[in-house]
């Protein structure tokens, strides 16, 4: 109990109100700076999942998912849809030059009537050419997808072992995916021949709004990663160029307006971060220089019996200290309560990639944020410190 017997912690229990606001000033630049900070790096980490997720330098798509902004919202922003293609087109896309791996995928929306547990969003590959989800799903599930297996999403109310109903087919879920913070932790993933299934089952219950098709017919879309010796945008050309009907899109302008989102709000949170910060650094200069101004006479008297200069230094030094890494600690805190339990709100309401850094990143940022509190207290209290050494207590004490 060493600390409570300085005189440092005498005087900061003796003026509550003052100490007080310091610390909820400390408190309130900790919250902005590990707040700020762990908001910039999740929108960054959620960027890179979903550059993960979708894996690939190209994806083709019917034209008709392009010119109605289908694609963006099926595939970036998590909304149910689908869109299908001729499995010829699919074909004459492969057979061109440049391609190296490819993979068909296949979407479903199911629907929130009595045919469906939950409205999702289906996704179906190809396991044995597939190497976007696959590599994924391994992470959490190491056996094969048997026929009428499924893989949910991390945010989906559904675990495994559950049995989830869609078009009157029963599908089990196998195992439940690592979370990403884009729309993948809301969608629903299977093999090739049980979203066959599926299609086949909700055409014949009519519940679905295309016309008649042969799920054995058609493709959603090709992922393709180009062969060594060709550029990304040449594939994408020739395929543009040489297949009718289809849209090649490079998988990086899919994603560049969310990354000029995600740009802009990093920009505007550092802005305001910084902002806060020089005000708030001033206002703890004049904090400091204020209370010790108002104590001249305090420290002339312990002067007088016998401390020194760089004592009285010292204990204005220990206060900064303390109240920084009092207030530090609570804004710390503040900011973790707010922001981990809320990640999921947080990502809804700004529409961008939201992907939280691991434990031991998050705790890496809370001590460098109790660190850069403490000593930027330290800082704004040096020139008080100082001057409150060189006083000059018989001025002081004859009220001069």
């Amino acid at each position: 109990m060493k600390l409570k017997k300085t005189i440092a912690f005498r005087n900061l229990a003796g003026k509550p109100v003052r100490t007080m606001a310091l610390i909820l000033l400390t408190a309130l630049l900790s919250l902005i700076l590990l707040g700020g900070t762990l908001m910039v790096s999740s929108l960054r980490k959620g960027l890179h999942s979903l550059e993960d997720r979708l894996g690939a330098d190209i994806m083709v798509v019917p034209y008709e998912a392009t010119t109605k902004s289908e694609l963006k919202n099926i595939v970036l922003q998590g909304n149910t849809g689908y869109f299908y293609m001729d499995k010829s087109r699919a074909e004459k896309v492969l057979s061109r030059d440049g391609i190296g791996q490819a993979s068909e995928q296949f979407f479903l929306a199911s629907t929130s009537s009595g045919c469906c547990s939950i409205p999702v969003q289906i996704i179906g590959f190809e396991p044995e050419t597939d190497f976007t989800i696959s590599p994924w799903i391994r992470k959490s599930y190491s056996k094969d997808l048997q026929d009428l297996d499924i893989v949910v999403g991390n945010d989906l109310n559904a675990f495994v072992g559950d049995t989830l109903t869609f078009y009157g087919l029963d599908c089990h879920v196998a195992s439940k995916l690592d979370k990403t913070g884009t729309s993948f932790d809301t969608a629903v993933f299977t093999n090739e021949n049980t979203i066959k299934m599926l299609i086949q089952s909700s055409l014949d219950k009519n519940m679905n709004d295309f016309a008649n098709i042969s799920p054995d017919g058609v493709v959603s879309c090709i992922l393709i990663n180009t062969a060594e010796g060709f550029t990304t945008e040449e594939v994408v050309n020739d395929i543009n160029i040489h297949v009718k009907k289809v849209k090649a899109i490079q998988t990086k302008e899919m994603i560049s307006g969310i990354s000029d989102s995600l740009s802009g709000v990093s920009d505007i949170i550092t802005i305001l971060m910084v902002a806060v910060w020089v005000l708030g650094l001033i206002i703890l200069l004049l904090a400091f220089t204020m209370s010790v101004n108002e104590r001249k006479k305090e420290f002339a008297v312990l002067r007088v019996i016998g401390a020194s200069r760089q004592k009285l230094a010292g204990i204005v030094m220990q206060e900064a200290l303390l109240t920084g890494f009092v207030g530090s600690l609570v804004g710390v805190v503040v900011s973790l309560l707010v922001i981990v339990p809320f990640n999921t709100l947080i990502e809804e309401q700004m529409n961008l990639p939201f992907l939280l850094p691991e434990v031991g990143n998050i705790a890496g940022y809370a001590v460098i944020t109790v660190l850069v509190s403490v000593v930027s207290c330290a800082v704004a209290v040096t020139f008080s410190a100082f001057r409150i050494s060189r006083i000059d207590t018989s001025l002081i004490l004859r009220g001069e």
